[in-house]
């Protein structure tokens, strides 16, 4: 069996995301955070999860930045995983996710949990990927253009020259 390559060094934004947040213990754990959930024992209780597996994928997440560690805030010995900037902005992508599950992954009439609004109780609207304009946009109205960071990318280069076509 070949050794599968790291992908913290691919050029596509979707594989270093997959390489650090993408195992699906890390995914799980961000979800409990996103649901108020701090310490280690309780995220141990939700996901029913090995002590040293959670110990690892917290550890990773505090290194990659998507955590920090703090103290308790009820002022005990206890330590507390609070979702930084960049993991908070994951929010999106657990609810593109979760929508995407609701919609396909239940057959009619099995259980399930929804998203919903603090304010007024209801469904989150669907996530919708949107033009600079604020039209809906479908995979075949996008492409890929390779950019170096930190750089904006200038006319020229969004050409469809050398671009990949999305789908």
């Amino acid at each position: 069996m070949a050794k599968q390559e790291s992908l913290r060094t691919s050029e596509c934004p979707v594989a270093r995301t997959l390489e650090s947040i993408g195992e699906r213990w890390c995914f799980m754990i961000i979800r409990e955070a996103f649901d108020g959930v701090r310490r280690f024992s309780e995220f141990q209780k939700n996901l029913k999860l090995a002590k040293n597996i959670l110990a690892s994928r917290l550890r990773h997440l505090v290194e990659i930045g998507v955590f920090e560690v703090c103290p308790a805030s009820d002022g005990s010995a206890y330590k507390e995983y609070v979702l930084t900037e960049k993991g908070r902005s994951v929010f999106p992508v657990m609810v593109a996710m979760r929508q995407w599950g609701e919609r396909y992954m239940f057959e009619n009439g099995e259980t399930h949990s929804v998203l919903l609004d603090n304010v007024n109780g209801e469904p989150v609207l669907p996530i919708e990927v949107l033009s600079s304009q604020g039209h809906k946009l479908d995979p075949a109205d996008c492409y890929r253009q390779r950019v170096i960071a930190g750089k904006k990318a200038m006319p020229e280069d969004l050409s469809m020259a050398g671009s990949e076509k999305s789908s």
